[in-house]
């Protein structure tokens, strides 16, 4: 079996930030109450995190609120099928 030369791919700064906010969102309290603070870190890129908010504001059933603190609390309801 041959091994692949090509070296793994480094994650953007996006992907970074995605993948801390959804631990954050997919935390078992977080899920339980529906919402989740969020906190932007100094080394989160400023255009990496607008894009994220905006994103999770489109999201249908999804609602964002900007804190006083800087923080971000996004709340988000659950449609049951009939």
């Amino acid at each position: 079996m041959a091994k692949s030369t090509a070296s793994p791919r480094s994650q953007s700064s996006y992907e970074v930030l995605g993948m801390r906010l959804q631990k954050a969102i997919n935390n078992p309290m977080a899920q339980q109450r529906k919402y989740a603070v969020l906190e932007r870190l100094a080394d989160d890129q400023p255009d990496d995190w607008v894009q994220i908010l905006e994103e999770l504001s489109d999201t249908d059933n999804v609602t964002v609120a900007y804190r006083d603190d800087g923080s971000v609390q996004v709340f988000w309801t659950v449609v049951k099928d009939d």
